[in-house]
This record gives structure tokens, sequence and C-alpha cells, in this order.
């Protein structure tokens, strides 16, 4: 199969190789529910010495930087209370921490989630968060810009490889909730 989006030198519909995934996002495919099929939901192969960003766009493809997306994990608290959230943003961007997630969360204080709390209750690994597969009852801020696109390329849930799925499937995870505004220019 040749990838939507990229230079790849294989492309799998993200069903037919779920031992390539960690089990919170195979789990997720295998009970893939809403209006996108999870054969739409591509999992490429990629070399983790080419995981940051430039150095992955000018191996893969330089289209891939306008289409891609980070999910980074982050936590609010009011009083004693700490909610945690995924925010999935352009790659182009970053994300309105201290406005948008703030306020939507509801929360006094907003901030990015340490290392071993999102990759220890994600079941991913750091660099490879995905919003495909996060714990049941976290939020999913999507940016309007993400679900837009007809594909985008996220992590796959480990450092190695890396998932291209169509923006409007974003829309449909559970938890999610499409906001104008979340990825802010860098």
């Amino acid at each position: 199969m040749h990838a939507p989006i990229g230079d790849f030198d294989s492309a799998t519909p993200a069903p037919d190789c779920l031992d390539e995934l960690t089990r919170p996002v195979a789990d997720a495919v295998r009970h893939w529910r809403g209006s996108v099929p999870a054969e739409q939901i591509v999992y490429v192969d990629t070399d983790p010495q080419w995981a940051d960003t430039a150095v992955f766009v000018e191996h893969y493809g330089r289209d891939l930087l306008e289409q891609s997306a980070n999910c980074v994990v982050v936590t609010g608290k009011r009083g004693g209370e700490t909610t945690l959230a995924a925010c999935v943003v352009l790659s182009t961007t970053r994300v309105d921490v201290n406005g948008v997630v703030r306020r939507h969360l509801g929360a006094r204080k907003a901030s990015f989630a340490p290392m071993d709390t999102a990759t220890g209750l994600s079941g991913m690994e750091y660099g490879g968060i995905t919003p495909i597969g996060l714990p049941e009852g976290w939020p999913v801020l999507v940016d309007s810009a993400v679900a837009d696109l007809p594909y985008v390329l996220v992590g796959s849930g480990r450092r190695r490889g890396k998932l291209l799925v169509p923006g409007k499937a974003f829309a449909e995870l559970p938890g999610a909730v499409v906001l104008e505004g979340l990825g802010v220019a860098v």
C-alpha cells in the first residue's frame, strides 16, 4: 500500500499490524468505532534516529511538516483536583496551555505533565504518545486545524513508527473536543 502522505518505504492499515503498536493503541484500533473505517488508519515504520521533526521531514517528506501533529499530555489543577488531558496540535504550533487548555479544563493552573506521568499512565513511549488509545475519561483536546486536514501524521504509541490518520477521525475519539486556537504559532 502507498502512504496517503509522505514518502515511506512501507505503509500498512493499522488493523493489519497490531503487533507494531503498544497495547492501548492496538486495543483502540481493534475496537475502533466511528465514521472513518479503521483500515484508513495507516501505520508506517520509521527509524527512531530520525524522530526529531526537522530531520524527520527531511527524510520522509517536506510536505509532512504541515501535516504532522504532536500529542502532549497536560495536567489541570484546581483545589485538590488534578485532571489529565491530551492536546493534539499541528507540529508547527505549540499548545496554548495557560489560555485555551486552562479555561477548557476549568483549572486554576495548567502545565505539561511530567514525562513519567504521561508515559506511565498512557502506556506509551515518550516521543510517541498518540491520542488513539489513551485512558478512558481523559479529555482529548484537538485543534480544529488538525481535524480539518485530510491526513495527519501522529505518534503510534512507540518512538518507532507513526500513524497516518484522517483528520476528521480525531474529532470522533473518545473524549474528543475540537477547539479553535488550541495550537498557537511558534
